[in-house]
């Protein structure tokens, strides 16, 4: 919180319980706002502006559920805001909901980046914890557009952080695949040596002359793995449309972007306690391009 004119706001996190023992260096990647590597937690770890319970951390720390961490963030000058209009979907003095573009990164070191964007198309907070600039609790791939939460104070940061550490938002997202995959199914093949859980329901399939068949998935992912959603689909054999990452060769579909949008986010107001439920509708492309695929299939 910012007391007076001083050169840091402070942020507090409390590990919650369940959280299994590791280094703070690992642990703390996302938990505060400006922290969102591991890089930058070893950075600050060695400036000294992270106390936990009560002592400066090292690097060679471990935590444990209940121990108090605290972040005295440096206060930098204003930044740049980068000129993007966000559509907001949903905004209190607490939190906001925007519908993220695809092609812009949510955060980092270049200046093109939603976090800067953010203070341009949001309301400020008059609450006294207000943050300086909106942070993004979550992020979304560059290329993945869609339902992005955004905290405007310290509490709502870290209330919402916790929610993410234990599972308890519900994010869902649609997906152009393609192929044709049964009704309904899960993926549980680990990423990267960790659990990893994805649902799908198949919504609705077109016939295409270049792929045989597009389909429209509905997709929960139940664990926040890097790029999850695109591995999985990709390694059942139904790769994202426009995926040039993960996409099958000769079939990648270029310059259309990547067929995958965040559709429906449900969270509890950090404030309230009330439970917040926010649906969009994925971009026209996704019925168009395969209503077109299909128009081609059937004039054959």
């Amino acid at each position: 919180m910012m007391h007076g004119k001083t050169d840091h706001t402070s942020h507090t996190h409390v590990v919650p319980d369940g959280t299994t023992c590791m280094r703070i260096s690992d642990y703390l990647s996302g938990v505060f706002p400006g922290l969102n590597t591991k890089s930058s937690v070893k950075k600050s770890l060695k400036r000294g502006e992270i106390s936990h319970n009560n002592q400066i951390a090292t690097t060679a720390d471990f935590i444990n559920p209940g121990d108090e961490i605290v972040y005295l963030k440096p206060i930098s000058e204003p930044r740049k805001i980068f000129n993007l209009h966000l559509d907001v979907i949903f905004e209190d003095d607490e939190v906001a909901v925007i519908n993220k573009p695809a092609g812009i990164v949510v955060s980092g070191n270049q200046f093109r980046t939603i976090e800067n964007a953010l203070p341009g198309s949001l309301k400020a907070s008059p609450s006294e914890d207000a943050l300086m600039t909106p942070q993004p609790v979550h992020r979304l791939d560059s290329l993945t557009s869609g339902l992005l939460i955004v905290a405007k104070t310290a509490k709502a940061h870290l209330h919402l952080s916790r929610q993410f550490q234990n599972k308890t938002i519900k994010k869902r997202y649609n997906a152009v695949v393609i192929g044709k995959p049964n009704d309904e199914g899960i993926i549980t093949s680990p990423i990267e040596n960790r659990e990893a859980v994805t649902r799908f329901r198949t919504i609705k399939t077109w016939r295409s002359i270049k792929n045989k068949y597009l389909s429209l998935l509905e997709v929960t992912p139940e664990t926040g793995r890097t790029h999850q959603i695109r591995i999985h689909l990709k390694e059942l054999g139904y790769p994202i449309l426009g995926d040039t990452l993960y996409g099958t060769e000769g079939l990648i579909l270029k310059h259309r972007g990547l067929f995958l949008c965040a559709v429906a986010l449900e969270f509890i107001h950090p404030k309230t306690a009330e439970p917040i439920k926010v649906k969009i509708d994925p971009p026209t492309k996704f019925s168009r391009f395969p209503e077109n695929e299909e128009k081609r299939y059937n004039r054959q």
